[in-house]
């Protein structure tokens, strides 16, 4: 822990607008190193707008993003990867016609095997990169259970087996930070409840820090440290799930009126 900043990733009056829209207006929050904050608001409150800028899918209208005290709001986008910042999206983004471990070793893109040539003629160098990644894949997939999926084409499993897939194609990279959007969308409670344990296991075994974009309150109660509520594309409340919930802006924000929200504290 010594030297690491406590501020993990830094957003400081961020802005992004297309034409007259403002996605995201002067937002300004951060994330602690170990954390598990959830980004929460209603439709079109700039949530995904906030992980499509940091990790450089739009480029931002205004304001900065310091990660482990570097600017990265510049840099390119394969970039952010080799940083160790990786993420999920809200439509699954996978090669559905090839395998499990195919698509989680896409994931071990940003390490490398060597030049193409040592790839080709099979050199020590290029074998023993390539072994390394085949290594690190299994375990992702050990921990995420899809052993009995390995060899099956993506596009042939269920759903939320195919969103496990994409969790565990980022979690290839070997990330610091992550970030899921949405993760909780189509799947069932149990699906859920297990997505649960999972995030949980994500910080206390594999030590990262994970920032999702959600609107199942009820996996947001219960693994968040820390809450941001997000509408218009600013900063609405800013606390603990039981903080949030009863914030009089918040359910303003979601229901248009002073009913109590339906989050479990």
């Amino acid at each position: 822990m010594t030297g690491r900043p406590t501020t993990f990733l830094d957003v400081r009056r961020l802005a992004l607008a297309f034409g007259g829209v403002r996605a995201i207006d002067d937002l300004s929050f951060n994330v602690r190193h170990g954390e598990v904050l959830a980004l929460i608001g209603p439709n079109g409150a700039g949530k995904t707008s906030v992980l499509n800028v940091v990790t450089r899918v739009f480029d931002a209208t205004a304001g900065h993003v310091f990660f482990e005290d570097l600017e990265i709001g510049g840099l390119p986008r394969e970039a952010i990867a080799r940083l160790g910042i990786a993420r999920t999206f809200q439509n699954i983004e996978l090669f559905e016609g090839a395998t499990v471990l195919d698509n989680l070793m896409l994931g071990r893109h940003r390490f490398g095997h060597g030049a193409w040539w040592k790839q080709v003629l099979r050199l020590p160098s290029a074998v023993a990169a390539e072994d390394a990644s085949r290594a690190a894949v299994e375990e992702v997939i050990e921990f995420l259970d899809l052993s009995p999926y390995r060899q099956q084409p993506v596009g042939g499993l269920p759903y939320g087996v195919r969103k496990v897939v994409e969790l565990g194609r980022a979690l290839a990279t070997k990330p610091k930070l992550l970030f899921l959007d949405e993760p909780a969308s189509g799947l069932n409670p149990e699906e859920t409840r297990e997505l649960a344990f999972w995030i949980d296991d994500l910080r206390s075994e594999l030590g990262l820090t994970v920032v999702m974009v959600e609107h199942d309150m009820s996996l947001v109660a219960a693994v968040a440290d820390r809450v941001i509520c997000m509408a218009q594309g600013r900063l609405l409340a800013e606390g603990t799930p039981a903080e949030v919930q009863n914030e009089p802006a918040v359910v303003e924000a979601y229901l248009g009126s002073s009913a109590p929200m339906g989050m479990p504290a």
